[in-house]
């Protein structure tokens, strides 16, 4: 069975890198386990007792196989334990980041500020430079940061969707949105 998560060291500086954000910690955590659902699914499922029957290859099998049905007390495992731990680390870490990105004081913002004022001073010859007179001032930090946690926030939405769609077909939680598996998970952790 996989193992869920491990939750960063939460800093201003990890949320700002966006290396160590997305790259180091979102896409591995999703590679871990959402990408590779189906893998961790199989891998719950007991191998057959009455080992290989060399008729199953006798004649082509046109429709898909059955799959086999997961233990319901090992599913529930699964999904307690490395599912719902994985995407509650997650959230604690967009969460923080989007603590962040609100925090009014920005340490770029007196260097744009600077940057700002220099190029308003600016004299610059357009015939020679056409594109000099333009100005594009940077963005925020904060901004930037704003941006990608909502976009990273759009892409786990997708995902845990999908991925859950994938685990009720093979678990038998049909009818049960992800959202409201999760914040049932969550209730029964908080009581511990």
């Amino acid at each position: 069975m996989s193992q869920p998560s491990n939750k960063p060291t939460l800093t201003p500086q990890f949320c700002f890198n966006e290396t160590a954000l997305r790259a180091d910690f979102l896409r591995l955590s999703r590679a871990t386990i959402d990408d590779s659902i189906i893998q961790n699914l199989n891998a719950l499922v007991t191998p057959a007792r009455e080992g290989f029957d060399p008729s199953s290859t006798a004649a082509r099998q046109v429709q898909p196989a059955r799959r086999r049905p997961i233990d319901p007390a090992t599913c529930q495992g699964f999904k307690e334990k490395v599912l719902f731990q994985s995407w509650q680390t997650r959230s604690d870490v967009l969460n923080y980041c989007a603590g962040v990105a609100l925090d009014p004081t920005d340490p770029d913002l007196v260097l744009r500020e600077a940057e700002t004022a220099k190029d308003r001073e600016r004299v610059v010859d357009e015939r020679l430079d056409p594109y000099s007179g333009r100005f594009f001032p940077r963005e925020a930090r904060t901004e930037s940061l704003g941006n990608l946690i909502r976009n990273e926030r759009g892409v786990e939405g997708i995902i845990r969707a999908r991925t859950w769609g994938l685990v009720t077909e093979r678990c038998g939680d049909v009818g049960v949105r992800w959202e409201e598996a999760l914040n049932r998970w969550r209730e029964s952790t908080d009581g511990r």
